[in-house]
């Protein structure tokens, strides 16, 4: 008996596709090449800064501050002196000329009538005073 050999079992079969590794692996090392050899570059700017004196700064004075109450009958009081609202105009004039203004603290009672309270914080923005609190409102924290 003869044995039949197959003649298409001895050539060996055409890729059709390329093998697309180790052409990756060859990029990714050249990449890195790349990379290291890239020199960083740092941005920098020039800068003068200034140089600190041996004398310490002046120490900070304590702000004038103006307590302006409304009472519950909505008189005005100026540092608990009862002002009308002429006066209290006079006095918001001063204190916009000085060379520092004082800080206004204002309270107003609970029963006291809205519209003096509106007249009170209108004649403050009208003299151009900005350093203006209002207090009492530390019951309603929480």
């Amino acid at each position: 008996m003869a044995l039949k050999r197959n003649h298409k079992a001895a050539q060996p079969e055409v890729m059709m596709d390329i093998n697309t590794t180790p052409l990756i692996d060859v990029m990714l090392v050249l990449l890195i090449m790349l990379i290291i050899t890239i020199p960083v570059q740092l941005h920098s700017v020039d800068l003068n800064l200034p140089v600190a004196s041996e004398t310490p700064p002046p120490p900070q004075e304590e702000p004038q501050v103006v307590r302006i109450a409304i009472t519950q009958d909505s008189a005005i009081e100026w540092d608990e002196q009862p002002v009308d609202l002429e006066q209290l105009e006079q006095r918001l004039q001063g204190a916009a000329a000085q060379s520092q203004p004082p800080e206004l603290h204002i309270r107003a009672d609970g029963q006291a009538v809205y519209r003096q309270v509106v007249a009170v914080m209108g004649a403050v923005q009208r003299h151009g005073l900005t350093k203006v609190g209002i207090v009492g409102l530390e019951q309603f924290e929480q």
